[in-house]
């Protein structure tokens, strides 16, 4: 049996039905100074956008973003944002976990770095290392 998310005593339906305002109290203390300030131009367009996608039922569209510090708000849940980590948009599926987080920490913008044999000639000591 699959457990039913909850956020803070409140259900995911509950959530999203909830005026923003009361939303934003249950949200952790930088989350919720950040939004009492009111949303900045950029945030409004993804966020009109988000909801122009809900109104036309295309929540399979990639909605595309440089904004990495957007709080992911209930109305976000089960969307599909690319958000750019300085290369690349990067495929985030919005789940309910993901409430209260910003959108850049689901988006590295650094590559784990995986260093490879030594090339012939890359060093005075690859010149011993046999060919295979």
């Amino acid at each position: 049996m699959a457990r039913e998310f909850m956020y803070r005593g409140y259900k995911l339906e509950e959530l999203q039905k909830m005026p923003l305002d009361k939303v934003i109290k249950l949200f952790p203390s930088r989350q919720r100074r950040s939004l009492k300030r009111g949303f900045p131009p950029r945030h409004k367009k993804v966020l009109e956008k988000i909801r122009k996608y809900k109104r036309e039922n295309k929540t399979d569209k990639i909605i595309k973003t440089h904004c990495r510090d957007l709080i992911i708000l209930p109305e976000m849940v089960g969307l599909t944002f690319g958000v750019y980590n300085g290369k690349e948009f990067v495929k985030v599926k919005i789940k309910p976990e993901m409430i209260g987080h910003y959108l850049g920490e689901f988006a590295p913008t650094r590559k784990k770095v995986e260093h490879g044999d030594p090339g012939m000639g890359a060093t005075r000591s690859s010149m011993f290392v046999p060919l295979k």
